[in-house]
């Protein structure tokens, strides 16, 4: 079977969790007599070529990139529905022939993908990593950083966030200015909708805004039922989609990992627990919240070790970096065949997102290799890891609760050494691929 798998972006620029999976699928799917395709995108803004359409191999697994320098966004709709990408994917599909689409996630190509298979009868999975479909932010998380449950009736909770992002740009428009207080970004933007139809907002570049972000949720219901199926890493992320009006086929197929299990620890010093962070650096991560809690343990009791990339946000990078000198390690970033190696050195792998994770890919990996963790209690977490066994729970956003938490691996005897024998992930990518491909079969029969 020819599949192609459309992702927003991919190695070897991109190296995170939904690009590790494509690239995991790809390589499987080979494996098992398949041919697939990953037909991703250059971000505009990213360096990238005279071609609007390039080819390259990536690891054995061809790949078709769509330079989105030559079709940028430009207005909200375009991040979402951008029927000026039409035809690039009308010229892709018929040149490729796929038997099945999996896209494994909609950003850049936008649901004008979804029309476009639909009108050339092609049968197409969804894999939901995220909340795109639901959230504008892709976090379902409000201005004021609260975990959030979806669009509201007039979708002037969307308006907040919108509004708070541009806020948090350099140089942003006057009348955005409002949206970067948390207390005030909710009423300013309930009032802009309901003021939206009056001059001089009408016809103003921010009412065209508040248009595209009121539509977004019901323009992705409607397109999303081109899906004849869809694949969640977590029953939350299902019940997420559920609970905001969406009723396709949902198949629960969780994540595989095919990380070194053999490798074991390396010897830690006598009394010290060495904790470690890995992942993007970023607010939404709560990677300060983290290295606040750290700080608050007895001095020489733990280590700290983060590997992740120091440009992605640099003034929040910096703020951490020089908060408590040597004591926190910054490493940077690594190939992913280094995992099992840098996990060797670990006892004990927070995760202390302020979103709703789903399943990430180093949890996974952290379990696999006999690695305790402590997580934020966010449902798309919580369900991997059993408490007080395999890991510990803090509640999401409290410093207090995860130097508490962090505190009973330091002074609890045993507990490290319990927890390490009870950790494990037995399954693999293979394992996951057949079961994905269990699903292409059952759409292909229908």
């Amino acid at each position: 079977m020819k599949i192609a798998l459309f992702v927003h972006c991919f190695f070897p620029r991109h190296f995170y969790g939904t690009e590790t999976y494509t690239l995991n699928l790809a390589q499987h799917l080979q494996q098992l007599g398949h041919q697939p395709v990953v037909i991703t995108a250059i971000f505009p803004g990213e360096p990238g070529g005279d071609e609007l359409i390039q080819r390259y191999e990536h690891q054995g697994v061809p790949v078709i990139a769509v330079d989105k320098n030559h079709l940028p966004n430009i207005r909200v709709q375009d991040t979402y529905y951008q029927p000026a990408v039409a035809d690039v994917y009308r010229q892709i599909l018929r040149q490729e022939q796929p038997d099945l689409v999996h896209v494994t996630h909609l950003i850049n190509h936008t649901a004008t993908l979804l029309q476009v298979v639909n009108e050339m009868g092609i049968k197409t999975v969804a894999t939901f990593t995220d909340f795109f479909g639901i959230c504008f932010n892709n976090k379902l998380e409000n201005a004021a950083g609260e975990l959030c449950a979806g669009p509201n009736a007039t979708r002037s909770n969307c308006v907040a966030c919108y509004g708070k992002a541009v806020a948090e740009q350099g140089g942003a428009p006057a009348q955005y200015r409002i949206f970067a207080n948390d207390e005030w970004a909710e009423r300013a933007a309930a009032l802009a909708v309901r003021l939206r139809h009056i001059p001089p907002v009408r016809g103003s570049h921010f009412a065209r805004v508040i248009r595209d972000l009121r539509v977004r949720p019901q323009t992705l219901l409607s397109l999303y039922d081109q899906y004849s199926a869809v694949i969640t890493p977590t029953s939350f992320l299902q019940n997420a989609y559920k609970r905001n009006g969406f009723r396709l086929p949902m198949y629960s197929v969780w994540f595989g990992t095919d990380i070194d299990r053999a490798l074991g620890k390396s010897l830690r010093p006598e009394g010290v627990v060495r904790f470690g962070y890995i992942g993007q650096i970023a607010p939404h991560k709560g990677t300060d919240l983290l290295v606040d809690a750290f700080a608050r343990l007895p001095k020489g009791s733990a280590t700290l070790d983060i590997y992740g990339p120091r440009d992605q946000d640099i003034a929040y990078f910096d703020r951490l970096s020089t908060s408590f000198g040597e004591r926190v390690r910054y490493h940077g970033t690594f190939p992913k065949s280094e995992m099992a190696r840098v996990l060797s050195n670990v006892d004990v792998i927070v995760i202390p997102s302020r979103w709703y994770e789903n399943s990430p890919l180093v949890l996974l990996d952290a379990l696999a290799t006999g690695t305790p963790v402590i997580v934020s209690d966010v449902e798309g977490m919580t369900e991997m890891v059993n408490e007080g066994e395999t890991g510990l729970f803090f509640e999401r956003g409290s410093c207090d609760d995860l130097t508490r938490k962090m505190n009973r691996f330091v002074s609890e005897d045993g507990l490290l050494e319990f927890m390490t024998g009870n950790t494990a992930f037995p399954r693999t990518v293979a394992d996951m691929v057949r079961d994905t491909e269990a699903v292409y079969r059952t759409v292909i029969r229908h």
